[in-house]
């Protein structure tokens, strides 16, 4: 079906809902009887919870009771159209494939001006077309995920460095769900590596041997060209990278390694690990990416805004 057609019929089951409800709401409050007032005399304010609260104009013409059944029935009324609005919204949005990229907002604004999230996004919203490409953070309403937004997401892509005990358990216990049972792909970047729901999903230390800032730049090379996550990548290609993260790495055993890297040091020596690694999670794919250091860029990167777009729609659900 097409978007168009999606809206129209989305928007065609909203106005007849919207007419149940009226009808239902009616049902229960009763008809509005219309009352004129006797000259000289004043509505009296209720007594109740909203008392002191500024009358309706409406409310001039009608009787107490009246008065009462009528905004409690424009409140339900409002509040089933908001329901409906989002339902159709939802209906409209799932005509696309969504991915969801979180990240807690503490990378330096100089390197990062819409933050980490801000630049992945702007690259998948490119490399993507016909995706629904959110932002999300930490600080944004129930930190990011609220559940229609992550009910709709197929892939959530994950980025935290200072912040990870902020993250709420009950929203891991979500996350957890939405992978393991429904299916939803996870993509964890650089030092998510200690963040809750990575942690939660590899059920592991998820720690690695060593946390240098001693790096120039990473070298990354392809080791499984076929892996759609290289699809398109040249077979070596280097970029600025100021940390390194060394071997071992207290994971479970991936099912594959499709990118392996070697950082060159300030002192000219070179240290090799895994950069990209994949597991299947219950019903869900998983990919950790360990570049991606605040200090610089890195997403900006062609080849890693390439990595990226292939991740997310490998870890995507089949539909």
């Amino acid at each position: 079906m097409a978007p168009s057609d999606a809206a129209s019929e989305g928007a065609g089951r909203g106005r007849a809902a919207r007419r149940g409800t009226r009808k239902v709401v009616k049902r229960l409050t009763g008809p509005i009887r219309r009352t004129r007032l006797p000259a000289g005399r004043v509505l009296e304010p209720w007594s109740g919870a909203d008392a002191g609260r500024p009358a309706h104009p409406q409310e001039m013409n009608m009787s107490h009771d009246a008065s009462r059944r009528a905004f409690i029935g424009l409140g339900a009324a409002a509040a089933g159209e908001i329901l409906l609005a989002r339902s159709a919204l939802a209906a409209v949005a799932k005509t696309k494939p969504c991915v969801v990229v979180w990240s807690e907002g503490t990378a330096p604004k100089d390197v990062f001006p819409d933050d980490i999230n801000g630049m992945i996004v702007a690259g998948l919203k490119q490399d993507l077309p016909g995706w629904e490409v959110v932002k999300a953070g930490l600080d944004d309403p129930e930190q990011g995920l609220p559940d229609d937004l992550l009910a709709a997401c197929d892939v959530l892509v994950w980025w935290g460095h200072k912040k990870h005990g902020k993250v709420a358990d009950a929203l891991v216990d979500k996350i957890e769900k939405r992978v393991k049972e429904e299916g939803m792909g996870f993509i964890a970047l650089h030092s998510a590596h200690f963040a809750k729901p990575n942690k939660r999903l590899m059920n592991d230390k998820c720690s690695w041997g060593k946390y240098v800032c001693d790096s120039t730049t990473l070298k990354v090379t392809v080791t499984d060209p076929g892996h759609p996550i290289c699809k398109g990548l040249p077979k070596e290609f280097s970029f600025v990278h100021l940390e390194r993260y060394s071997e071992p790495y207290a994971v479970p055993e991936p099912q594959s390694v499709p990118l392996q890297g070697v950082h060159t040091l300030k002192d000219g020596k070179e240290d090799a690990s895994r950069v990209g690694l994949c597991w299947q999670i219950g019903k869900g794919k998983f990919f950790y990416f360990q570049a991606g250091h605040e200090t610089s860029p890195v997403y900006a990167d062609p080849n890693v805004r390439k990595i990226m777009a292939n991740a997310v729609l490998w870890a995507a659900p089949a539909k």
